[in-house]
Order: C-alpha cells, then structure tokens, then sequence
C-alpha cells in the first residue's frame, strides 16, 4: 500500500500538534511505520487519504458497535443537532437513557453522565473518597483508568506502550494515596489493605482488562475481591468503559456473578460520540452534589447530541441482545485463524475473547497480569501490525490494546483477514 499522503499529513500534524496526535497511542511509536490518516468509515471499513481501504477491528477504541455510519445512529445524530448542539440545560433525553442504563445494571439506581471515561471514573473516585471518608484507593497494574493524575500509576494502555511507569508533572502528594495490586492476585490486595492505616476508600478495576491486552479478571478472584471490600468497608469500582455492552448487554455483570458498588461507564454509551457515566446504588449517588456535599459539574455533561447517539445505539443492542452471541462467535474465529496461522511458522500465540472484544499475545503462556503481559513479544506484534496493515488489515497499534468486533463485520471479512495472518507469519518467517 501507498501511504504517501498519510506520511506527509503526519509530518504537517507534528509541527502543530505534539507528536503529531491528539492522544499518545495513535503516533504508532509502539509498531512500524505512519499511522493513516483516515478520511472516513464506511460500515466495518476505514478508507484513508491515501484511498487505502482497510478492514476495522479498532471501530474507534470500542464505541462503534455497530460500525461507522450507521444509519439509525446518523439519522437520529442529525435530527438532535438540528434542534441544537448544547444547551448547559436538562432535556428529556438524559432520563431516556439513564433509564435504558439502570434497568440494565442491578449495582446501579442512579446514573450520572459525563463527557469522557476520564471524567467518569475521576468523579467516581471522588465520590468513592467522599462516601468513606478515605483517601487511600487501590488499582491494579496494566489497568488503565484514564489520566487524572490519581490514577497515573502503573496504568497500561499508551504508558505501556512507551514503557512509562507514570508521568512528569503528577504530585507525589496525590500518587502516595494510590495503592498498586496485581491483576489476579488476591494477596497483593490483601497486602495494599494491611498497607493503608487509615483504610481503603475503594478498589477499582476493570473485570475485563482492556488496556494491558484482553485480560479477563478470574471469577474466584473477583467473589475474593468482593469479599474483602465488603469487610474492610470499602467500595468495589468496575471500571466498564471499555467492556460495559461489549463484553455482553450487561457488560463484564452479564458474565461474573459479582455485583460492584459503583459502575463506571463510556464507549458504547456514546456510539461515536464523547461520553461517559458513573452510577451506584441510590444511596451512595446521593452524596453527589447537588444533593449530597459531592461536587462534580460539567457544561457537556448530558450533551443532547451524545445523549440520542447513544441511546439509538442502546436501543437497536436491546433489541437485538442475540447478537452478542455472533460477535464472540466471529471474534473467536478471528483469532483461532491468527493462532493456526502462528503456530504454522512456530511463532506461540495466546487468544482470548469476550463478546465483541478480542485479544492476542505473541506468548507462551496464558497473560494474566501485568507481568504477563510485559513479557509478551512485542517486536513480533510490531511485525505482524506492520504486515496486517499493509494488506488492509487496521489492527489496534500497540500489543496493549484490545480488539473489537461490529455488527458490520462480515464472514468475508473475517477470512480476509485471516488469509492476510497467513501470509504475513509466512513473510515474518521467511
């Protein structure tokens, strides 16, 4: 493929934008070559200024379930806009959709919205602290909660991408109340809890891991993890952002039978657009301003424009809850054929899948922390990223990230792009 145009575009971008993005990841640091600048989507397609087209299993970081333009989605985003694109005011929308979310999760009563997944787990955490009366919070390495700077340690995603243990210019003042456990590791958060002398406000982890690679949290480690939140009076945080309705309708709540305090939320909510939420049970929502002393505020919060988005999108998934079903089904064939296709040059692979959300590590062993994860080949990911793009394959650009399946995703796409593995292990190998 030709990438002429994209290079030159990356190079003006770079004068005016540092490192040329607008968030970390995209500048490709973590695979070979220039990342496409795309000019639009079409469907399960992303076509680039170059006119490359490439099937897309990136579907924006996950909101696009249902694909680029689609056409309800679009229909019901330009009827808002014409009626207005913000107005700092409530509309009836908002109710519309925290509805659809709160018949959908038993942990939440009440939901707020917010304009990224930043902003929901930040105020969640602040909510978290002000129900306690704790400061101390634990997270898990390689789970990435967005960049408030509480949550700026040890995170996955971009910072593991560039091998960034944290980042210049967040106070130690704010990480020292930030304990760190291991994924999958009941005793590495029994120990943060020995560690905190004045207690644990809340844990917060995402269930489906999305930002360290595809890394399911373990069912027995989950019930172990609720447990001790429930003993030591602290509240448990499911970071859903990324799995909320892709893991399945209810998110990773549709597969583990524990239930969390507080459900953060984004991605999917949004179809496309800038959103996110929280929520909780009706009596911990209530120390949120203006009802409680809790204060979170935003102008964009509830954006009608977002608000219809992402209730189209809800809606259609509601309707259609069978679908999930054929996401798991083509996203393990997906990643069964990347396996076979690895294991005929001898390369180790590791898959996994959780409805729509896919994930492979060039490993020898199954990836179930951070560790693991860090120990997978990332030169060989390089390679192969570098290998499936050329042959229109848009696979996400770091071995950190997960992959997504859309409703537009077709069979023949899914064998096109296995053919392409094929022939990229072949080259790799040569």
């Amino acid at each position: 493929m030709a990438y002429e145009k994209s290079i030159a575009a990356f190079e003006e971008a770079y004068k005016v934008i540092p490192g040329g993005v607008d968030s970390p990841v995209r500048a490709f640091s973590g695979v070979e070559g220039t990342p496409p600048f795309i000019a639009r989507g079409e469907g399960g397609y992303l076509i680039d200024i170059d006119d490359n087209k490439y099937i897309d299993f990136v579907q924006s970081w996950g909101p696009l379930i249902f694909g680029h333009c689609d056409a309800d989605i679009e229909a019901s985003v330009i009827e808002a806009v014409k009626r207005g694109l913000s107005f700092g005011a409530p509309t009836t929308v908002e109710t519309e959709l925290a509805n659809e979310i709160v018949t959908l999760f038993d942990s939440i009563d009440k939901v707020r919205f917010v304009s990224s997944g930043t902003e929901a787990v930040m105020s969640a955490i602040r909510l978290a602290r002000g129900v306690t009366g704790r400061d101390d919070i634990v997270k898990f390495k390689g789970c990435y909660h967005g960049h408030s700077d509480s949550l700026l340690v040890a995170a996955g995603s971009g910072l593991a991408t560039f091998g960034t243990p944290s980042s210049p210019g967040v106070p130690a003042d704010l990480t020292k109340h930030t304990l760190l456990a291991t994924y999958n590791d009941i005793q590495s958060v029994l120990k943060c809890f020995e560690d905190s002398p004045d207690g644990i406000a809340c844990v917060i982890i995402e269930p489906i891991a999305g930002n360290m690679g595809l890394v399911p949290a373990d069912e027995a480690f989950l019930e172990e993890l609720r447990c001790l939140c429930t003993e030591h009076g602290a509240l448990l945080i499911f970071d859903e952002v990324m799995s909320g309705f892709r893991a399945s309708l209810r998110g990773a709540q549709g597969i583990s039978q524990v239930k969390p305090d507080m459900v953060t939320l984004g991605k999917v909510i949004g179809a496309g657009m800038p959103v996110g939420a929280f929520g909780a049970s009706a009596e911990i929502m209530s120390h949120l301003s203006p009802e409680g002393p809790v204060y979170q505020a935003g102008t964009l919060s509830g954006n009608p424009v977002a608000m219809v988005a992402g209730l189209t999108s809800l809606k259609k998934l509601k309707a259609n809850p069978s679908m999930y079903v054929e996401f798991g089904m083509k996203a393990k064939r997906l990643v069964e054929g990347f396996q076979k296709a690895a294991t005929a040059v001898n390369i180790p692979m590791v898959t996994d899948v959780r409805g729509s959300m896919f994930g492979f590590f060039f490993s020898e062993k199954p990836v179930k922390n951070m560790d693991d994860a860090d120990a997978n080949d990332t030169k060989m990911f390089a390679k192969f990223h570098k290998g499936m793009l050329d042959r229109g394959v848009y696979l996400a650009c770091s071995s950190y990230e997960t992959g997504f399946i859309c409703a537009a995703t077709t069979d023949a796409m899914i064998d096109e792009a296995i053919k392409a593995a094929y022939e990229t292990m072949a080259d790799i190998t040569a």
